[in-house]
């Protein structure tokens, strides 16, 4: 399972609009998640229509409108959103449990990749299934927090932004393929700041 870019830039904006619900701001404008994570704004608007659609975000029009979270983020598993965007999770149709296709594989029940596909097709629902939208809204929240850094749609994030000048997405989105990448440690993963010293 790779992740699309549309399945990233789905959950990275259901994260945002988690934010915005825990700083109490009641709407954002797809322009301004657009803006905070430099993303498309066209396509950006594609993926929320089909998060709108799915029920988990909704939206209000006129000039102060904007998207919010439709239902609480404990009831948003992230397996869900990747399943809706990007489709099953499986690695190979023969192990899928939502879209099975039989394989050219002569035997299929004795099979050795086959089982070993399932075995990585079971790890990584159990992750993106067992982890809701709220636990990855409160991890992010208290690394924000512990780095002092200002968060997303508070009046102190819109306080700093209009103190400091942005670049034009596709200039930063540049500038931050060019910066050196910053190697993960399994402490930075979500599943070792919720449970602690966790491995799979």
């Amino acid at each position: 399972m790779k992740l699309s870019k549309r399945g990233e830039y789905a959950l990275r904006t259901l994260i945002n609009l988690g934010i915005a619900a825990e700083v109490k701001r009641p709407l954002v404008q797809v322009s301004e998640l657009a803006d905070n994570e430099q993303l498309p704004v066209k396509f950006l608007e594609q993926i929320m229509q089909t998060l709108k659609d799915a029920g988990w975000v909704e939206s209000q029009r006129g000039k102060f409108g904007g998207y919010r979270l439709a239902k609480p983020a404990r009831q948003i598993s992230i397996g869900q959103v990747v399943r809706l965007i990007d489709g099953p999770l499986a690695p190979i149709g023969c192990v899928s449990q939502t879209a099975y296709e039989k394989c050219t594989c002569p035997d299929e029940t004795h099979c050795g990749l086959r089982m070993l596909m399932l075995d990585v097709r079971n790890a990584i629902a159990n992750i993106l299934d067992r982890y809701t939208l709220a636990d990855v809204v409160e991890v992010t929240l208290r690394k924000l927090r512990r780095d002092s850094v200002p968060l997303p749609f508070s009046a102190e994030a819109e306080a700093a932004a209009a103190a400091t000048p942005r670049l034009p997405a596709r200039a930063a989105r540049k500038l931050a393929s060019r910066a050196t990448k910053p190697r993960l440690t399994e402490a930075d993963g979500v599943l070792h700041q919720l449970l602690g010293d966790y491995t799979i």
